[in-house]
């Protein structure tokens, strides 16, 4: 409700009493109104667009830090599986930015810069010179983790198989270890003379038989002539613990005859009797006709009559005795063989019912006998070539 005052002052107005009073919109509740209704949708309008322009500058930002993102998880992590593994070579003089960009060069990461920020991040890397085993494709940090490994304390493990030759032994080397060159290591070990075994004539220089086949942990720093010295060393080890020094033949001679034995012998049953007819042999001056030893340094794939004629010092058709040096590394069992040979049959066993009673009964000839690789074993010549005849029947000869 109005007071009265207000009523005189409205009176006055409209009367004319009050001579200097104006009208004023703002004193009109409706203009008032109005005025405000009027600025405020202008206002409202620009901060809508500051806050869009704002919002849309958040999803752009969003969008290229989740691009930026992935694609640095697809540089760190590449998809798909990693390729075999590979050999990388650090020299004395790489540092991480030389090693980066080798590594990208050849493939093993994808981006050289990546791999410097996030070894960087992770603490760096100390390189140690040496060889080291990557696989292309595979998450940085598990090749940092191998970088970070130094080579002496990372192994390759290499099977050399009984009865390998060094050349063999050299390609298995090579194989396996890529950085190796195996023509290096059959230098060595036949030619060189650099490593020398206990168990090695004076005149002689071919470790042929000389190294142990064995499964080796190859460590990434070691090179071929360290290996050479490791397989001449264990195999002077297992001589000793066989009790090579204590036979009547000399422990190279024993090596001779266990790398025919090894060759030769399909089953370990056999291995014994084979050095019993060798020393038979030996003993009584008849040609060892040992038919692994021809092919030694031959081609494998040379027909075994063309081996026989030929005049080798291998050819043990042509010429009695023992050949100049093994045909092969021959492993624990059949130097123990060389060193234990079985003893010859006795008077009642099969082999020997043929013979007068005054005539020795000596394993002198072998021939295979079945698919297994056993041996049928023969005092006479006529029971040899019976058992050749059987051994061509049943398909195991031709």
């Amino acid at each position: 409700m109005r007071s009265e005052d207000d009523l005189e002052v409205r009176d006055a107005v409209h009367s004319g009493v009050v001579a200097d009073w104006f009208d004023d919109p703002w004193d009109d509740v409706d203009e008032v109104w109005r005025a405000e209704t009027e600025h405020r949708p202008a206002q409202r309008r620009w901060i809508g667009v500051i806050l869009a322009v704002l919002a849309g500058l958040g999803i752009v930002a969003l969008l290229i830090a989740g691009a930026v993102g992935w694609w640095l998880i697809r540089q760190l992590n590449p998809p798909g599986e990693a390729a075999t593994s590979e050999r990388f070579v650090v020299t004395a003089q790489d540092t991480l930015d030389t090693v980066a960009d080798r590594l990208a060069k050849d493939g093993i990461i994808a981006h050289a810069g990546v791999f410097r920020w996030y070894t960087e991040r992770q603490g760096g890397l100390d390189l140690e010179p040496g060889t080291y085993v990557l696989r292309p494709g595979d998450h940085v940090g598990n090749l940092l983790a191998v970088l970070r490994t130094p080579p002496s304390q990372t192994f390759t493990r290499v099977v050399f198989p009984e009865g390998f030759t060094v050349e063999q032994m050299g390609r298995r080397l090579a194989e396996r270890l890529p950085d190796l060159d195996g023509d290096v290591f059959t230098e060595l070990a036949l030619v060189d003379g650099s490593v020398r075994s206990e168990y090695q004539p004076d005149d002689v220089t071919s470790l042929e038989g000389l190294l142990f086949p064995d499964t080796y942990q190859i460590a990434g720093d070691e090179n071929e002539l360290r290996v050479v010295e490791r397989m001449a060393r264990l195999m002077e080890r297992v001589g000793r613990q066989e009790g090579i020094e204590e036979a009547s033949l000399s422990p190279y001679q024993v090596l001779v005859i266990a790398s025919m034995i090894e060759r030769e012998a399909k089953v370990d049953e056999d291995r014994a009797k084979i050095a019993r007819v060798i020393y038979n042999r030996l003993f009584l001056g008849m040609p060892l006709q040992i038919d692994a030893t021809l092919y030694y340094g031959q081609d494998a794939d040379t027909p075994f009559r063309v081996l026989k004629e030929r005049d080798t010092p291998y050819n043990t058709y042509r010429y009695p005795g023992l050949p100049p040096t093994p045909i092969a590394n021959p492993g624990r069992a059949s130097i123990r063989a060389a060193l234990n040979p079985s003893p010859n049959p006795p008077p009642g066993d099969s082999i020997c019912l043929e013979l007068q009673p005054s005539e020795p009964c000596l394993y002198l000839y072998y021939v295979l006998a079945d698919a297994e690789g056993r041996h049928a074993f023969a005092s006479t010549l006529e029971q040899h070539e019976r058992n050749i005849a059987a051994a061509i029947a049943a398909g195991v000869l031709e």
